[in-house]
């Protein structure tokens, strides 16, 4: 007796709906199945790193899968930022965002990517103050007092930063915007060398991050005068902000965020999102940052993207206005 045998067509019929359900089977897998990578774009060791690894040991302990940090540094944050824009939108990769994604497109011409258009942001993470601050020998001591000086004595005063376009440059650049005042940027390799710069004398002003300032502050090393967010430090309670100090409006505030290649399906975005919103809540999340005097934001990815909108048209605005090339 013959063993039986399907039809042909049937055969084919059959091959065909098992190679359609294989890869359904594999797709169906929950998300995340597999480690995540989050490009940072720039060196271990720095603000945006440190943030990183911190949320990487939260985000792994509640979905389950490891968050792998991956440093891209180099270019002021274009590396990292192509990266992530070119990246496939799965889910599996990530990308920090700083400060300078909202600055580049203005700084410099013929990017590889746009943010509007490759990135999707998932949500702010942080905002962070700066603390503007002089050397002690420099004879003012408040944000009215150092106008005045630079009104008398124009183009004499050096303020330190780490780069053109960093948010140490741009918050000199703005305060001469907004006061009519004349500063000289003097650039330096990195951010430890204007620090000490001011320290010494050889520069007279700063506008950094409130993290490495405090003990300098607090030392008395640098006299402060006032902090870039409309409320004051905790940290720094006598430290008035430079809008109630003299120039309305002032602000400026390093951030940092996550964001995604765009086109990651909405229900991995709306994961990611609650996932990093519940780490920020963490008491580590929580603690680490109070202790560096950095603001936890959190919200939607909608917020994010308003926000990045935001803020790439004012630095836009004022890099434009003054001629500034990176």
């Amino acid at each position: 007796m013959q063993p039986h045998r399907l039809p042909i067509t049937t055969s084919i019929a059959f091959a065909l709906l098992c190679a359609a359900l294989a890869p359904a089977t594999v797709s169906a897998q929950p998300y995340p199945h597999r480690p995540i990578r989050l490009i940072v774009p720039s060196a271990p060791g720095g603000s945006p790193d440190i943030s990183s690894r911190m949320f990487a040991q939260e985000i792994g302990r509640q979905m389950g899968q490891q968050l792998v940090v991956d440093n891209r540094s180099g270019a002021g944050g274009r590396i990292g930022f192509e990266l992530v824009a070119k990246a496939p939108a799965d889910g599996y990769t990530l990308g920090y965002a700083t400060f300078a994604l909202s600055t580049l497109p203005s700084l410099v011409s013929g990017l590889n990517y746009d943010a509007g258009r490759d990135l999707q942001m998932v949500m702010q993470l942080t905002s962070t103050p700066n603390v503007m601050a002089v050397f002690p020998g420099l004879p003012v001591k408040s944000v009215a007092e150092l106008i005045a000086h630079a009104r008398k004595h124009p183009g004499t005063l050096h303020f330190g930063s780490s780069g053109v376009g960093t948010s140490l440059h741009l918050g000199g650049e703005l305060l001469m915007s907004m006061t009519g005042i004349k500063l000289v940027h003097v650039a330096y390799k990195g951010v430890d060398q204007a620090v000490v710069a001011t320290i010494g004398g050889e520069g007279q002003i700063i506008i950094h991050n409130s993290a490495p300032m405090l003990p300098h502050v607090k030392a008395g090393r640098v006299r402060g005068l006032a902090v870039t967010t409309p409320k004051r430090l905790p940290a720094l309670p006598d430290l008035p902000s430079v809008s109630e100090a003299g120039v309305p409006g002032y602000e400026i505030a390093p951030w940092g965020g996550i964001m995604a290649p765009k086109g990651i399906p909405k229900d991995v975005l709306a994961r990611l999102n609650t996932e990093f919103n519940i780490a920020l809540k963490s008491k580590t999340v929580q603690a680490t940052y109070a202790a560096s005097s950095v603001i936890p934001i959190g919200g939607t990815p909608e917020q994010f993207t308003a926000f990045l909108r935001k803020e790439t048209e004012k630095w836009g605005a004022l890099i434009r206005r003054i001629g500034l090339k990176g």
